[in-house]
């Protein structure tokens, strides 16, 4: 492998900026991001979504760029794009094709080289249904550049499997999947992911085995989430913890440690539908996937209903969190919106705070304007414990009594307040 590998990173998100701070310890890296905003916090040594530490983002060699032109060149283009759902639940590849269309024009551009662009390898990092490298990718590709997909310019897929806040499961410590239009590329790709992924490569049989493997990943844990949920709604109805129960069930050797709640983000609460959509194209009712994805999605609604049966009243109501899931900022496809939105349909009126999250995102996304913090709350007639973002999970007893009106309701979503020190008299609720 030649040391004066040109990397180029599309997309400078979760998965993007981890993988390209990584690769430039080894590479020449230059990170493209259609969005100025972020391409000037990269530059001023800023990440908001706190993948990447300070010092690591402010030591890295990567080059950042908004202009198409500084990834001309490259011998390796790695596009690493949100794949999200339209209002249909439908794939919306706008994004996939978007960073085509930059990538392919790159290829095509004359750098001053002879043939400047062919040998170069397109991979896709994205989740997607099978087939989107190679009939998607490779068309949009081939047509910007005006080269030859498969002799001028070739095709990889190596789906993220990060996980975004989980400082233990990161591109280092997880086996990357890799996967090439010819047995040389996938070579090619393995060792140039091996040399950050201490974990090591997996090279699949081919693309769409690969990209198949990724989404029926997510679709799976989205299934397991469903089952508990399910189970949480039955369980309560008979008076009891699904969070006693499942600690019970746990003891089994061979149970697995799923727990319900909120099923949102861009991962878990989308690539089903993209299996489901591919499902159908090809003549099969994905009847399970589907089923688990209705469940999840009606989470919000139905523990909004549960605790407003339980408040017996309307009233004043504060929501604790708003991102997807714990300690991240990320606020794409949250499902406390969902709650949010089923308690004002009860009348209740709601705020919603959140240390975390961005207040111009969630005034953009949702319409939802976040408390600053929690300094002067009182008096609500319930307080909902719906992302347990580690500030929240610190809460006392006190704490938390302080927020609540006499005869206020305490509602626990997540469990993680199912230890707190009773001295305070506080009316409980959860899931």
């Amino acid at each position: 492998m030649p040391d004066h590998l040109k990397i180029a990173v599309i997309g400078l998100g979760y998965v993007g900026l981890p993988l390209a701070v990584a690769l430039a310890r080894h590479f020449s890296v230059t990170g493209f991001d259609a969005d100025a905003r972020r391409i000037g916090e990269l530059k001023s040594g800023e990440d908001r979504t706190r993948e990447v530490r300070a010092k690591d983002l402010k030591a890295s060699t990567v080059e950042y760029s908004g202009e198409a032109g500084a990834i001309a060149g490259a011998d390796i283009y790695l596009v690493t794009v949100p794949t999200p759902v339209d209002a249909d639940n439908e794939p919306d590849l706008g994004a996939v094709r978007a960073a085509c269309t930059t990538v392919g024009k790159a290829m095509g551009q004359d750098t001053g080289k002879r043939d400047a662009g062919k040998g170069a390898i397109v991979v896709l990092e994205s989740t997607v249904y099978p087939g989107v490298t190679e009939e998607v990718c490779g068309p949009v590709l081939a047509e910007a550049s005006g080269l030859e997909c498969g002799v001028d310019f070739f095709l990889g897929y190596s789906p993220e499997r990060i996980n975004p806040g989980d400082g233990e499961h990161g591109l280092k410590r997880i086996v990357k999947v890799v996967a090439g239009q010819t047995p040389d590329v996938a070579a090619r790709l393995a060792e140039i992911y091996g040399t950050v992924c201490e974990a090591g490569t997996y090279i699949a049989s081919d693309i769409r085995t690969a990209e198949a493997a990724k989404v029926i990943e997510n679709a799976q844990r989205d299934i397991n989430i469903a089952f508990v949920n399910e189970v949480a709604l039955i369980v309560s109805k008979l008076g009891l913890s699904v969070h006693d129960v499942l600690e019970a069930a746990g003891t089994k050797w061979n149970f697995l440690p799923f727990t319900p709640g909120l099923v949102g983000g861009h991962c878990i609460g989308v690539d089903p539908y993209y299996l489901a959509h591919k499902s159908r194209e090809v003549g099969h009712v994905p009847e399970v996937i589907l089923a688990g994805r209705r469940i999840n999605d009606a989470m919000g609604g139905q523990i909004a209903s549960r605790i407003h049966a339980a408040m017996g009243k309307v009233g004043r109501v504060l929501v604790l969190g708003l991102t997807f899931k714990e300690n991240v900022p990320d606020l794409r496809n949250s499902k406390v919106v969902d709650l949010v939105r089923g308690l004002q349909s009860y009348g209740h009126e709601v705020e919603v705070a959140d240390p975390l999250a961005a207040p111009d995102e969630a005034k953009a996304l949702y319409g939802i304007a976040l408390r600053e913090d929690l300094q002067g709350a009182s008096g609500f007639d319930a307080v909902i414990g719906a992302v347990p973002h580690e500030a929240y999970c610190a809460l006392d007893a006190t704490a938390l009594a302080g927020l609540l009106d006499a005869d206020g309701l305490l509602a626990d979503i997540k469990g993680m307040w199912r230890d707190l020190d009773a001295a305070h008299e506080m009316r409980r609720w959860q899931l």
